[in-house]
């Protein structure tokens, strides 16, 4: 699950999250809800990702890892939380306390990361490479090559942008330390 504020780039995020996995061979469904505004609303993504054909929508009850932008809209991705679930949040902003004493919580200050390359703009991005690092998900290769396939024609200028932000955000935790695939397996 991906959380933030409507304009923070978690629908885009949550997109190239998608894109690199099928890139991968893997199979994706996800689903975007959108508050009742287009910026400052809620924002929630949910991706379900398997190596097997999925057959049903992806309304989960419960999940095992979550990306946070912004604590604002927290409370409801939290209630979804395995007990063991794996949380990235964005801890230039984030200024709630997790009390829940069974998340395995990595803080990341996504947002001044962006802002010391150029564009606090592309923290989403900062978020979404680390947690891919962090859980093994899917290659930098394999987010670089879905960012730009996820930018439209009329962004092309921040693809450079983006994928700085991608690489920092690569960097940013230690990589394979929460891994997302049985076995500990992380992508090469």
């Amino acid at each position: 699950m991906l959380t933030g504020i409507g304009g923070q780039g978690v629908q885009l995020a949550a997109r190239i999250l998608a894109q690199a996995a099928t890139l991968e061979g893997r199979e994706v469904m996800s689903l975007g809800t959108y508050g009742g505004t287009m910026r400052g609303g809620s924002t929630d993504a949910t991706l379900v990702v398997a190596d097997e054909r999925i057959v049903s929508p992806p309304i989960v009850a419960e999940a095992g890892a979550a990306l946070v932008m912004h604590h604002a809209f927290w409370e409801p991705v939290a209630a979804k939380l395995r007990l063991d679930a794996v949380v990235v949040l964005n801890s230039t902003v984030f200024d709630r306390r997790i009390d829940n004493k069974f998340l395995n919580v990595f803080e990341v200050p996504a947002t001044r990361l962006a802002a010391e390359l150029g564009n606090t703009m592309t923290a989403s991005l900062v978020l979404l490479a680390a947690w891919t690092a962090l859980r093994g998900f899917v290659t930098l290769d394999s987010l670089l090559a879905a960012m730009e396939t996820c930018v439209p024609s009329y962004r092309q200028q921040h693809i450079e942008g983006n994928a700085a932000a991608l690489r920092c955000g690569f960097a940013a935790l230690p990589a394979g330390d929460a891994p997302a695939w049985p076995g500990g397996q992380v992508p090469a």
